[in-house]
């Protein structure tokens, strides 16, 4: 992306300073760390306005280990890196097509729906994309003047229409709920997202209405920061146990025979979470939890909470778990109600599978959802597969995504609001 610092790390050609390669690197990388150190110091002694000066990444570790030791080099192994303040949006090509996400049945929505759909189409002469429902309501489908624009839309349908190759970018209308759900309508790339908080949290809807025409030109034109939300790829393996009906010698079918079983595999793409719970048992939820082919608990309670960082400003932090900043590459592991004192959210790499099944010896069955949807049953020998996808949502900054974040945790959740304390004067302190 234009705009953005990449660095192009490389395998070197020795692989330790045996080799006579680690010295050499070593002192590269010294005189690298100095004149960056002293660039980030001049630049923030000569400017009064406050500046950032390194990138949000960490750095990049030394692979050489004392005087003998280091990391085995793959000659193939080429890392990009960027830093997640400089991510900015751009076009390949002029975008030509929009698609216009309203939240069904909230009247309030009814004429910026209209007054956006306008602009879109009259005035930057652009393909509109509108799910066919959203026409059916009356509202809209009664109204003689916003008919002639209406005509112009595309529109689709959800899980019957593939529109992941005709859409440029996305512009959604309402609450959280309107982001997540255009989130599901790609299981693969994403177009950039632009959320405007019309609804009732709006943690991930930093754009407001009142000056949309100036936000949505400024987006056409490629001017606008983005952050990278990262997604989970869930793979949902089911054992479907079917049993051989056998007919006897006067036509009747019985049941009784052999068992076969058959598995179905469905794979979702979610950006808040994945939960198993309990259900409507009232027995505990008993699920084991694996990490890339390892046990590594037994979890017992409500449920869990697979969540992305930036799922853990929803669900998650309700359970208690911390959170974590989009651009943070990780995966959340919180569990809901435990039955055990010690049992507390942890963070794992985002790079790690993690499979969660039934336990052998659960009393009863549990239930998945994914963003809250798609809730299904899951039964012994079910397994739930989940790793960090590679698609992510490119959802469109306000100013950039560490402002944003912050803004949002401040206005939306009122982050560390209290009241302050009172300056003690010397006098005070003497009683």
């Amino acid at each position: 992306m234009d705009g953005g610092e990449e660095v192009q790390v490389e395998a070197a050609p020795y692989c330790c300073s045996t080799c006579d390669g680690g010295e050499v690197a070593g002192r590269r990388l010294a005189r690298r760390n100095r004149k960056s150190r002293s660039l980030s110091t001049s630049s923030a002694g000569s400017s009064s306005e406050y500046r950032r000066t390194q990138s949000l990444h960490g750095p990049s570790p030394v692979t050489t280990f004392g005087p003998k030791a280091c990391m085995l080099q793959n000659p193939h192994a080429v890392m990009h890196i960027q830093d997640p303040a400089s991510q900015r949006l751009t076009w390949n090509k002029p975008p030509k097509s929009v698609l216009v996400i309203k939240k069904i049945r909230d009247a309030s929505l009814l004429e910026p729906f209209k007054e956006l759909c306008t602009f879109l189409t009259e005035v930057k002469n652009l393909i509109v994309y509108v799910e066919k429902k959203v026409l059916e309501d009356p509202a809209i489908s009664g109204d003689e003047n916003f008919g002639a624009i209406t005509k112009k839309f595309c529109t689709f349908r959800e899980d019957l229409d593939d529109i992941s190759n005709r859409v440029d970018f996305i512009i959604c209308l309402g609450g959280d709920g309107t982001l997540l759900y255009a989130s599901s309508l790609f299981q693969e790339s994403v177009p950039p997202v632009m959320a405007f908080h019309l609804g009732s949290l709006g943690f991930l809807t930093p754009f407001k209405f009142d000056t949309y025409k100036s936000q949505v030109t400024q987006i056409i034109e490629g001017n606008a920061a983005i952050v990278l939300r990262s997604r989970l790829k869930v793979r949902v393996l089911k054992e479907n146990w079917e049993k051989k009906a056998r007919v006897d010698e006067k036509g009747i079918i019985l049941t009784n025979g052999d068992i076969e079983s058959s598995r179905k595999a469905v794979q979702y793409q979610v950006l808040n979470e994945v939960v198993v719970d309990r259900g409507p048992s009232s027995y505990l939820s008993n699920v084991d939890l694996f990490l890339d082919g390892h046990l590594i608990t037994t979890v017992q309670g409500d449920g869990v909470i697979v969540s992305t960082p930036t799922g853990s400003t929803a669900y998650a932090v309700a359970a208690g778990a911390s959170m974590i900043h989009p651009n943070v590459p990780a995966i959340m592991i919180t569990p809901i109600c435990p039955h055990s004192l010690s049992f507390r959210p942890i963070v794992v790499p985002a790079g790690v599978e993690l499979k969660i099944m039934l336990s052998r010896d659960a009393r009863n069955t549990a239930w998945v959802s994914f963003d809250g949807r798609k809730r299904q049953e899951i039964c012994h020998g079910d397994s739930i597969t989940i790793t960090t996808s590679c698609f992510p949502v490119p959802s469109i900054c306000f100013r950039d995504p560490v402002n944003d974040w912050f803004e949002s945790l401040a206005q939306c959740l009122h982050w560390n609001v209290r009241k302050k304390q009172n300056y003690l004067s010397s006098e005070d302190e003497e009683f």
